[in-house]
Parts: C-alpha cells; structure tokens; sequence
C-alpha cells in the first residue's frame, strides 16, 4: 500500500518534471543549432518590438543577476530538487495546487541545472518587451511560484471560511442551550401570579 502510494506520488512528480525538462532542453537545443549568439528571430515582423526569440546565455540567475556563479547556482539547484523530491510524499493527494507547483519547480531547476553543468551556462531565448531574456525552465519555475502562492492563498481563505463556519456552529449551540436552560427555568418556577 505505501509503495503503490510512493509510486503514485513519484510518477506524478517524474513524470510532470520530466516533460517540462524535455520541453526545455529541446526548446535551447533549437536555438543553440539554429542561432549565433545574439542573433534574433521573428516570423513575424510586427511583433518583433514585443516578443521574439533571441540566442543569449546566462551564468547568473534571473534577471542577470550574480553573474559567473555557474557552480554555486547548480548546487543550489540540486539541493531544491532534492529537497522537492524528499518533501513530495508528505504532500496530501488532494493538495494538488503545491503537487502542480513543486513538479513545476523541480523541471525548471532541473532544466537549467542541465545547462549550467552540460553546456557551462543556461541558455536562454525568449524575450517579451523589454524584460530580460529567460527560457521554458524559468517560466516552469515561475508559473509553479504563482500556482503556489495561489494554492496558499486559497487554502487560507477556504481555512478562514471553516473557521468562520465552525464559530458560527458554536454559538448557534450555545445559544440553543441557553434557551434550554432558560426554557427548564421557566417551567421549573410555574406561572408567575
């Protein structure tokens, strides 16, 4: 029972995880055969001002930050994949906004743990506007943040609204009790001359 339980949890984590890191490591391999560094492409010419897809590399972490630090940020990231998959089990099976979230996170980690230690940087090609360039592991990533904020917020205002409801239960009783007593009272002492 609890191997099938672990098998179930894991192949979820997996195999969510596991699509997101093929997704992205076919996305960067497309740019990095077909792209020069720096180089930019669009089909479309009128939407070259606001997204386009641009071959550029980052040894940091989002948006540019903490350049050269190739091997302190992939040992971060397999000290959180590894932390995700210790965490997993212990996450109920009707939680699935964190179960959603985390297998997000663990693929986008993942993903450009990949590149930081197979190509020596993460590659990165997608660029919207001015926002700086990031790939199908930073969105995995940051999708699976969004889903977990919203998953906690919900719980907390589905919490707040039991808490709310049980209150309310609570008085509800003791005011029928109240009455009961009041009613034994009344009865107790007869009719008032």
């Amino acid at each position: 029972m609890v191997l099938k339980r672990y098998l179930r949890d894991y192949g979820f984590l997996f195999g969510l995880a596991g699509v997101v890191i093929a997704l992205d490591q076919w996305t960067k391999w497309l740019v990095r055969s077909n792209l020069e560094m720096g180089e930019i492409w669009m089909p479309w010419s009128a939407l070259s001002p606001y997204a386009r897809i641009v071959h550029w590399y980052n040894t940091g972490v989002a948006l540019g930050m903490f350049q050269d630090q190739n091997p302190l940020f992939a040992a971060l990231a397999a000290l959180v994949i590894i932390g995700i998959i210790y965490y997993f089990p212990q996450i109920p099976a009707k939680d699935w906004p964190l179960r959603l979230a985390l297998g997000m996170m663990a693929g986008g980690a993942a993903g450009n743990m990949i590149d930081r230690l197979t190509v020596g940087h993460v590659t990165d090609f997608l660029s919207v506007g001015n926002f700086p360039v990031f790939n199908v592991a930073d969105s995995s990533i940051t999708v699976g943040v969004v889903v977990l904020i919203l998953g906690v917020w919900a719980d907390d205002r589905r919490a707040r609204r039991l808490e709310k409801q049980r209150l309310a239960e609570e008085q509800n009783a003791a005011e029928a009790a109240l009455d009961d007593i009041n009613s034994q009272n009344s009865a107790e002492q007869g009719p008032v001359v």
